[in-house]
């Protein structure tokens, strides 16, 4: 059994947030992780040469990569607004920063008590990074209005129908979870699940959640925004160098977080059996690894889905948000609510 000093009981909520602050920056050097592994799987599915070959395992092709961002032109278009024009990526990053200091990563199991390893904890932090991800369409609309550019304007529309489309499926889903636990705190959702997790009490939320997340990150199939087929590259058109740059990695750094609100609202999250988190070595390590390998397998998924899917027409895209995925969301509510009741939460 581990002791812990008296007086530093008082500051085991600053050093979680220290330590959940620390692996926000790893967050972001998984982003550099999740672009390597999408040119790595890219390059096995479609026989490209050098992500596969550039250094050992592919790894100096991320260096390439940032030498070809840094060293290639930054332009502006004549007519582009300036102010939205420079300011719209930072936008972008700023909203994907404020939705990581909500995003616990794990949890360490001291003496069986549990301590979430997040930067900081609310009451209704599910709805905060809904809404800071939200926010995300308002930088794409900087972009494509501020470029001055027709595809780069049309491609901020197709954004700006397809996510009023998913944002309420998706948050109806996510409500489902917390009615049935009784809190819309992520951290407690997380815990509450146990061994029981919530794709199996409420499967139909989670294909509705997920559908609606892969719309929400942009991915194909619903990559409309930036379709280089009809609209040349979309929203990003006028972009170049280290401007593409952090837009493109603002992408990433959502996905991941996508990937870890997948494993932490209905694949249990970091909950081991009894015997491991009662383990001083086992409850230190083993509940974030856990976590961490969920996060990679869905992580993985979304990245494979891009290269086996088509891409969907716009039509297609709205028709399969308000006729299926928002009476399956309401069903799903439903559900939730009944089954929370039975369960008494």
């Amino acid at each position: 059994m581990i002791e812990i000093p008296e007086f530093i009981i008082p500051f085991i909520p600053w050093i979680r947030g220290l330590v959940g602050l620390s692996l926000v920056g790893a967050i972001f050097l998984g982003a550099m992780g999740a672009v390597w592994l999408e040119r790595k799987l890219s390059a096995a599915i479609q026989f490209r040469y050098g992500p596969s070959r550039v250094g050992k395992f592919g790894l100096l092709q991320l260096v390439a990569d940032a030498i070809k961002l840094f060293t290639k032109e930054d332009l502006r278009p004549k007519n582009a607004d300036r102010m939205l024009f420079d300011n719209a990526t930072i936008f972008m990053m700023s909203s994907v920063f404020l939705m990581l200091v909500a995003i616990p990563v794990g949890a360490v199991f001291i003496n069986g008590v549990e301590y979430p390893l997040a930067a900081t904890e609310m009451d209704i932090s599910v709805l905060y990074i809904e809404a800071m991800s939200a926010l995300t369409i308002f930088g794409i609309f900087m972009i494509g209005y501020g470029s001055n550019n027709k595809y780069s304007l049309l491609g901020a529309f197709r954004n700006f129908a397809r996510m009023v489309g998913y944002e309420v499926p998706l948050g109806i889903t996510v409500v489902s979870v917390g009615i049935m636990t009784g809190s819309l705190n992520i951290v407690e959702i997380a815990s509450a699940q146990g061994l029981h997790w919530n794709i199996f009490m409420q499967p139909i939320g989670f294909i509705v959640f997920f559908i609606a997340l892969m719309a929400d990150m942009g991915r194909l199939p619903f990559d409309q925004n930036e379709s280089e087929e009809e609209l040349v590259a979309g929203w990003i058109t006028e972009y170049s160098g280290m401007r593409f740059g952090l837009g493109f990695f603002a992408e990433y750094i959502h996905m991941i977080l996508g990937s870890f609100l997948v494993a932490l609202l209905f694949l249990g999250g970091w909950n081991v059996p009894v015997f491991i988190s009662n383990n001083p070595v086992l409850g230190f390590i083993v509940p974030t690894g856990f976590l961490l390998l969920k996060t990679v397998l869905v992580l993985m998924t979304i990245i494979g889905m891009r290269w086996a899917v088509p891409r969907f027409r716009i039509d297609q895209v709205v028709d399969l948000s308000w006729k299926k995925l928002l009476p399956l969301a309401l069903l799903n509510l439903v559900w939730a609510v009944g089954l929370g009741l039975y369960l008494g939460a």
